[in-house]
């Protein structure tokens, strides 16, 4: 009982930490692009002025900013599940892809049943793709100590080849000109939260599955080893836990998540798998999980202010002569500051370590 009271505060006092590096890394960012804007001979009150515009004039401006918001929680999401368990999945894109490709194909045909079950059921094949998909990359490590990073990164591209595939050509809509499935079914389609927009339940299910993975994560056992894994491996195994299930158990949760952005925006945006309908949700996540201090509620925070930035870019580049990249330098910026302090501190460890190791004699001294 002691050493998990110990861990949980450990786990408190690296959360606050964290949380404060997101919030100043997020004021450096923006005042960073603010200062490369203005060295490239813009505005940079013009920028922000556009984007809070974009972003929340009006109920299509609030509607569209929620849209673009929605995906970057759940590839957020994604990347934060299995980053508790020290592991970097950066194969979120193909995950989405192949997700939102299984919805897209088991909501287009008419199974007969209910619109609602046909709902539901067309939203986990999507899950279950996506979680499989990542789940061949914790099994790849567990068997044979492969490197998380490396196997994401091609399976994404192979992804995205397959799905393209298939859409070009045998599964391509009919009379189609570019590479695209038949329309979901009217049933399957989720419900429109404000008339006109494209803002549907997909947002709500996004925040819904943050709360239920904070809740896993807090309150029951799988979620409670997989941290503790993230924590201390070596720990991990001592303690009994099976380390090998919960690095699996950990990609398919996450596949799982991103398999589900996928679909939900098929479902709720274009209504049907379309080439290249992604913009790199699946990489954005990276940021958008970095600035939420590696929490499913801090997500839900970082993937709004994302939208935000997005959505306002949107007509940052309609309305000045800033281009539309400005939002893809943020979320470089926010990585690059998050990531920082955490480098620095790991540099000043080996360099102690190094400086031990070439002083045996003052260790031994200290030691007396």
């Amino acid at each position: 009982m002691e050493s998990r009271a110990r861990i949980k505060a450990l786990l408190k006092k690296l959360m606050n930490r964290k949380v404060m590096i997101s919030v100043l890394a997020l004021v450096m960012a923006m005042v960073t692009s603010g200062i490369i804007i203005k060295l490239s001979g813009y505005s940079p009150v013009e920028a922000i002025m556009a984007i809070f515009e974009g972003a929340f004039n009006g109920k299509s401006a609030i509607a569209r900013t929620l849209v673009q918001a929605t995906p970057l929680i759940l590839s957020g999401l994604a990347f934060t599940v299995a980053q508790k368990a020290q592991l970097i999945n950066l194969g979120v894109e193909g995950q989405l892809y192949l997700g939102a490709l299984a919805t897209a194909m088991v909501g287009s045909m008419d199974l007969g049943v209910p619109g609602g079950l046909h709902l539901i059921f067309a939203i986990l094949v999507g899950m279950l793709v996506g979680g499989l998909y990542a789940g061949i990359v914790g099994v790849m490590k567990v068997r044979f100590g492969s490197n998380e990073v490396i196997a994401t990164i091609m399976l994404n591209s192979i992804a995205i080849l397959v799905a393209n595939y298939f859409v070009s050509g045998p599964w391509k809509a009919v009379g189609s000109v570019t590479g695209q499935t038949e329309k979901v079914l009217d049933q399957v389609r989720l419900a429109r939260l404000i008339p006109h927009t494209q803002l549907t339940l997909a947002i709500a299910v996004a925040i819904i599955s943050c709360l239920i993975m904070k809740w896993f994560f807090d309150h029951t056992v799988p979620g409670y080893e997989i941290k503790v894994v993230g924590q201390n491996k070596t720990a991990a195994k001592v303690a009994g836990i099976q380390t090998g299930k919960i690095v699996i158990l950990s990609m398919l949760l996450s596949g799982a998540i991103g398999g589900l952005a996928g679909g939900l925006h098929v479902l709720g945006v274009d209504g049907r798998f379309i080439t290249g309908f992604s913009p790199g949700y699946g990489f954005s996540g990276i940021a958008v999980a970095a600035l939420g201090a590696g929490s499913p509620i801090g997500v839900i925070v970082s993937g709004l202010i994302f939208g935000v930035i997005r959505s306002g870019s949107m007509l940052l580049d309609l309305k000045t002569d800033i281009p539309l990249t400005y939002a893809d330098v943020v979320q470089a910026l926010v990585i690059i500051f998050v990531a920082t302090p955490m480098l620095i501190t790991e540099m000043i460890h080996k360099s102690k370590r190094v400086v031990s190791a070439m002083n045996p004699s003052s260790k031994k001294g200290e030691e007396s």
